[in-house]
């Protein structure tokens, strides 16, 4: 069975075709029309889109082909635990199932870093519990110029290998990469310490910047939520 699986976002579309649980191939657009060209070129059996951007009833006009449509409702092959399951990002669950499914079990923590970053655990018993949110790279440094009167908005391209800043620019920069390099190192060793089984997945857009963390038991896969996406068209269909 081929998959497509396609994830809408706020500024860039991904996509990839999936045959069963075997990734094919990737793609990243940033304008839809480009995006519905290639996937109306595709041969596929099935399709899952996660939009937060559109809803089903938009899509359903946009598209030319049929799609089921991720939302609270939509079966999972994880029990959902968590209390306010309508509020809870698609992506964040996504990114979950996609770690659970590459280990094949829990516990495992999806940590995904882009705008904000997040972890999220599915426990020993396969059931997605919740877990964290906070600022993320981008964020915390508009935080400190936005809400101080004198700091820069700085420059986070390139990751710092300096343990002290001279400046206040380099003194901000280390500042923001170490410190989501140590909440990252803290949040895996309490998790560790409550599930000694667990193995942590770290994706995201700026996933690549930390893979340097990766070793035993953690593991860089920035594409992880597609996976997730596709564990969860299996479930259904299947």
């Amino acid at each position: 069975m081929r998959n497509l699986i396609i994830d809408i976002g706020n500024t860039r579309i991904k996509s990839a075709v999936f045959e069963r649980k075997n990734l094919l191939e990737e793609k990243v657009f940033d304008e839809f029309i480009s995006a519905l060209n290639y996937w109306e070129s595709l041969v596929f059996d099935q399709c899952l889109v996660s939009s937060v951007k559109w809803s089903e009833t938009d899509l359903t006009q946009k598209l030319s082909f049929d799609f089921k449509y991720l939302s609270h409702k939509t079966s999972l092959p994880v029990n959902n635990k968590y209390e306010t399951s309508t509020t809870l990002g698609v992506d964040r669950i996504a990114g979950a199932i996609g770690a659970w499914s590459m280990k094949g079990s829990g516990p495992v923590l999806a940590i995904d870093l882009g705008t904000c970053i997040t972890f999220d655990l599915i426990n020993e018993d396969n059931s997605y519990l919740g877990g964290a949110i906070s600022p993320g790279l981008a964020m915390r440094a508009r935080a400190m110029h936005e809400q101080t009167a004198r700091l820069p908005l700085v420059d986070l391209n390139v990751k710092p290998h300096a343990l002290i800043g001279t400046n206040t620019i380099t003194c901000m920069q280390i500042g923001i990469w170490q410190g989501v390099e140590l909440e990252i190192l803290g949040q895996i060793e309490a998790y560790t310490k409550k599930y000694p089984e667990i193995e942590v997945f770290i994706s995201g857009g700026d996933a690549q910047s930390f893979v340097s963390l990766a070793k035993d038991l953690i593991f860089v896969v920035p594409n992880l939520v597609l996976y997730g996406l596709n564990s969860i068209l299996n479930h259904n269909v299947e």
